[in-house]
């Protein structure tokens, strides 16, 4: 199964410098609304099976156009929400790091928690719990490698990401998902495979399944690199 795990467009928030969180109300700004138009061109084309989605506004918006053009009715996961900040959820980042937390949460994450909200290691649990699970459920019900999509947020998107590279969540921090940035996983029966990261780039076509051959090894890294696709 493949993932394409997409964060959601440049929010308002994004551009007020605030940590939105959970906050309601916090929706797309122009720059965003015409990302997620993009992400309908850039995704539009490949065989996207099921649109799975954080339910806050902004990914609701992004995932919009694409379901459109693909005739998907998109599922909401509660799993994938943002990460509740608790007591910083709607302050400025120029003053969110002038707090001790603030280092803790750049060099050792797997500790963090923060006040009167979750811990990153809550986060990356939950995420990758919900990715594993829908991807599971693919696998079932169509008996083949499906190719969908998982729209949620920065940090939880870099969390699942930090386990599918096999990193200590300590090393999240390395791994960036900017705003319509997709991300790409494929899970195989022993290992995933980061296919890509971060890509705002317009060509995806390689991310389409293969159609399998009784000599193909989906589970097997190739010596040297491999041929590619």
């Amino acid at each position: 199964m493949t993932v394409i795990l997409l964060r959601h467009g440049r929010s308002t928030a994004n551009t007020a410098g605030a940590l939105a969180g959970r906050s309601a109300g916090v929706a797309l700004d122009d720059r965003g609304l015409e990302q997620a138009a993009h992400i309908a061109e850039r995704l539009g084309g490949l065989p996207v099976e099921e649109i799975v989605h954080s339910p806050l506004q902004r990914c609701e918006q992004t995932v919009a156009p694409l379901a459109s053009r693909r005739g998907l009715t998109p599922t909401v996961d509660e799993r994938l929400i943002e990460v509740d900040y608790g007591s910083w959820t709607g302050k400025s980042i120029k003053d969110l790091v002038k707090e001790p937390l603030w280092k803790v949460v750049q060099q050792h994450p797997s500790a963090a928690v923060f006040p009167g909200g979750e811990g990153l290691a809550q986060v990356q649990s939950r995420a990758v719990f919900a990715i594993r699970e829908h991807d599971a459920r693919l696998a079932e019900a169509y008996g083949r490698d499906v190719l969908w999509v998982a729209c949620s947020h920065g940090d939880v998107i870099k969390s699942i990401l930090a386990d599918a590279l096999g990193c200590h969540l300590d090393s999240f921090q390395r791994i960036v998902a900017d705003p319509a940035s997709v991300s790409v996983v494929r899970y195989s029966s022993t290992r995933p495979f980061v296919l890509r990261t971060n890509d705002t780039g317009l060509d995806l076509t390689a991310l389409v399944p293969a159609v399998p051959t009784a000599s193909s090894m989906d589970s097997d890294a190739m010596p040297g690199g491999g041929s590619g696709t």
